[in-house]
């Protein structure tokens, strides 16, 4: 095996709640307010939309132009809710695409010139790397998709990606929770990943939209525990071994230095690590996504701005 690589698992497509547009010449990301499932394939910068997110649509009530895909039921691939999230500060290299540095708050990988150092993590306010280069939290939720009676691959998933502070707390609370009530058996729970939406001071009361992960609609959390244990007996009668399975995840999330590569790391960077425009105002995610100090701008966006010939940007933000 490739030493150095890290093994995350399978996917089948991505989860989003936006897309990314251009506007004067620029591509930047602009948020939804409902899911989109996509395909890892792009046509003329757009991703191509999952054929399960037809299927969602089509059970959802209503004029199909006014449908909003808001919930998705999902079920989780792991016990250990660290492996189906993993949330840390991060820093990319906006050209490559490469991982910089990824901490946890306490201590931190750092790829340097002499290779990937273990370093203390101040997080990004602390951090004159952070300050510098945009650090912000970037979490990775990976589930599978109920989309129908076809099971589909039972090892292969979803990823919703996220800079939203809102959406990571949210999750890693519910993961826990859900974890807690259910004695251990996480993946065993059939669950519902769902968009809220809230307005907060720093949105400038503007609704921001995050997610959330809960028990499926017209279903009580006493039903959700039943189910599971029906799907636990299941698995055990088939010789499912989840232990197994967390163990060899949890191995293989670790024999990487960062999870991404520098291929995902470019997509990444584009949709969650956009430059600011050149009048100072980050994108719309990044307004909303991060805390830290932004990158200083550069001597020729100070002489734009002076002479008046930058374009100036509306967008609302959104988390």
């Amino acid at each position: 095996m490739l030493k150095g690589l890290a093994l995350t698992p399978p996917i089948l497509g991505r989860i989003a709640i936006g897309k990314t547009v251009v506007k004067d010449g620029k591509r930047l990301p602009e948020k939804d307010d409902e899911f989109t499932l996509t395909t890892q394939v792009q046509i003329q910068g757009q991703w191509i939309v999952h054929p399960v997110d037809d299927l969602l649509r089509k059970k959802l009530s209503g004029d199909a132009g006014a449908r909003k895909l808001r919930a998705i039921p999902v079920r989780l691939l792991f016990d250990d809710p660290d492996l189906n999230l993993r949330a840390s500060y991060s820093v990319f290299d906006r050209v490559t695409g490469r991982p910089l540095c990824v901490g946890n708050g306490e201590t931190c990988k750092r790829s340097t010139t002499s290779g990937v150092q273990a370093l203390p993590c101040p997080s990004p306010e602390g951090c004159e790397l952070g300050a510098k280069a945009g650090c912000k939290p970037f979490g990775r939720l990976n589930v599978r998709v109920d989309a129908g009676d076809d099971p589909g691959d039972p090892l292969a998933t979803f990823i919703f990606r996220t800079t939203g502070f809102n959406s990571i707390r949210t999750l890693a609370a519910r993961l826990r929770y859900f974890q807690a009530v259910a004695g251990g058996h996480l993946s065993a729970l059939p669950l519902e990943l769902r968009l809220r939406g809230k307005s907060t001071a720093q949105s400038h009361r503007a609704p921001i939209y995050y997610v959330d992960l809960t028990v499926r609609a017209r279903q009580t959390l006493a039903q959700a525990l039943e189910a599971a244990r029906a799907e636990l007996l299941s698995r055990k009668e088939a010789g499912l071994d989840q232990a197994a399975l967390d163990e060899a995840a949890r191995q293989g999330f670790a024999a990487g230095a960062f999870e991404e590569s520098a291929e995902e790391g470019t997509t990444v960077v584009e949709e969650f690590y956009p430059e600011e425009s050149t009048d100072g105002a980050a994108s719309p995610q990044a307004a909303h996504s991060s805390t830290s100090p932004r990158p200083a701008p550069s001597l020729r966006e100070k002489m734009d701005r002076l002479v008046g010939t930058t374009s100036k940007d509306s967008h609302a933000p959104t988390g």
